[in-house]
């Protein structure tokens, strides 16, 4: 029974020992070195890149003139950071900063409701929202590409 009962022990020790090694070899290191500053303007920069490649696609599906999308990128710029600036700031409760997001979305887009079309300010209150697809936009846009050099490939073969 001693035997047993000794066996049976060592056989639970040596499989747990033998999860855990296997554990601490298949589990990737966690680091906990502060971001440098120069990641920090790193990742700042690729953010806003990021931020103007998506306005530029939103641009693309509105139907107003160079002047009106100029105006329109610059408030549109504007609102994305104050929304940043709301987002980061601390409130006592979430109720408050989700009113400050709230009046923000209801009140920076006004000026600009008198510039542009009503069709635009309709996608611009979508985007807002989050139902604007930039994949759809992107793929639109390739094919149009692609239409343009079909067809000036074609007028170049009928000369």
């Amino acid at each position: 029974m001693k035997k047993t009962f000794l066996i049976v022990f060592a056989l639970f020790i040596g499989f747990n020992t033998y999860s855990q090694i296997r554990r601490d070899r298949n589990r990737i290191p966690q680091t906990n070195t502060q971001p440098s500053d120069a990641d920090i303007a790193k990742k700042e920069r690729e953010m806003e890149e990021r931020k103007m490649e998506f306005i530029n696609n939103f641009l693309t599906t509105l139907e107003a003139d160079e002047f009106q999308k100029e105006i329109t990128k610059q408030y549109i710029s504007s609102f994305f950071d104050e929304k940043v600036k709301i987002i980061q700031t601390r409130y006592e409760r979430s109720f408050d900063r989700e009113e400050a997001l709230k009046k923000l979305e209801d009140t920076h887009f006004k000026d600009l409701e008198e510039l542009i079309s009503e069709s635009d300010m309709t996608k611009i209150k979508e985007m807002i929202k989050g139902n604007f697809d930039e994949k759809e936009t992107k793929k639109k846009k390739k094919k149009r590409k692609k239409k343009k050099k079909k067809d000036k490939d074609n007028e170049e073969d009928n000369r």
